[in-house]
């Protein structure tokens, strides 16, 4: 069986353009990449209730940008200044299928303040993962 990696996976599809073949052995079991974009000062809380439901690895990166809020002005030494890209938090973690909706819910409820600018989740479907250490793929890469 073969796996073509792309944006939206498809089985069996010889259209589509790959950039990487995977073979895979046995049932294939999906896993999502979840990308959360967060105000800084909800990041323990989301750390915290990940941890809850037993999610520990995640990569979380300072990043910068706006919305729909398109940013402030601040005054400085009397000078009034446009701040268009605000400061932000990305969190990415890497979930079994089962774990998905669990993992969402718990990250969305943690990050919600229900003012404008508490983020957006975005949800990737994840063809592989290997641990580089051991050579372990799928689920128990994880």
């Amino acid at each position: 069986m073969r796996l073509f990696a792309r944006r939206n996976l498809r089985l069996g599809d010889e259209r589509a353009e790959t950039f990487a073949d995977i073979t895979v052995k046995g049932d294939i079991t999906y896993m999502k990449k979840i990308e959360a974009v967060i105000q800084p000062f909800k990041l323990e809380e989301v750390k915290e209730a990940l941890k809850a439901i037993g999610i520990d690895g995640m990569t979380i990166t300072e990043v910068r940008g706006h919305g729909r809020q398109k940013g402030h002005k601040e005054v400085y030494r009397g000078q009034e200044y446009n701040v268009d890209l605000l400061p932000k938090v990305k969190v990415e973690l890497v979930v079994t299928d089962a774990r998905a909706v669990e993992s969402i819910n718990a990250l969305s409820a943690a990050a919600r303040t229900g003012k404008i600018g508490d983020g957006k989740i975005f949800v990737y479907d994840v063809a592989e993962a290997i641990r580089i250490r051991n050579d372990d793929r799928g689920e128990s890469a994880l």
